[in-house]
């Protein structure tokens, strides 16, 4: 019966050692394993910083791009509202001629037949005047 105990406890023990170099694998290709985790993570980190410069600046650049083009829209909207202005001028300026042609139009129409007769005078006193001219000059 001894012999049975000393058998177990030997295969008890080979077991063990087995399951001890077993364990040890595993813990070696797991190092090896958070070694290369480490190494990646390492690399993202160094990418990382790359990426946050370059965004930082395109952010600067950004907002100066917004900055500038709000400058330039104000501008704009200057320039907008003096053509705008312009544009309401020469409309009232339109409105104010076509007003004064319609007023002489109307008086024109109301005065035709002195109008008429003004013109037919004046042609009568141009004769007169062009017929005392050539009598002095003979």
């Amino acid at each position: 019966m001894e012999i049975l105990l000393y058998l177990a406890a030997i295969i008890a023990a080979v077991a063990f050692a087995v399951l001890v170099i077993y364990l040890v694998k595993v813990l070696k290709e797991t190092k090896r394993t958070m070694s290369n985790v480490a190494d990646t993570l390492e690399g993202l980190e160094k990418q990382m910083e790359g990426i946050t410069l370059e965004t930082t600046a395109l952010l600067n650049k950004t907002n100066h791009l917004a900055n500038d083009i709000s400058d330039k829209t104000t501008k704009l909207n200057s320039l907008v509202d003096g053509v705008k202005n312009i544009g309401d001028s020469v409309k009232d300026f339109t409105q104010s001629i076509r007003t004064v042609s319609q007023s002489v139009h109307r008086v024109a129409e109301e005065n035709k037949e002195s109008t008429a007769q003004a013109i037919k005078w004046s042609r009568v006193v141009m004769e007169m005047f062009n017929k005392n001219r050539n009598n002095k000059n003979l």
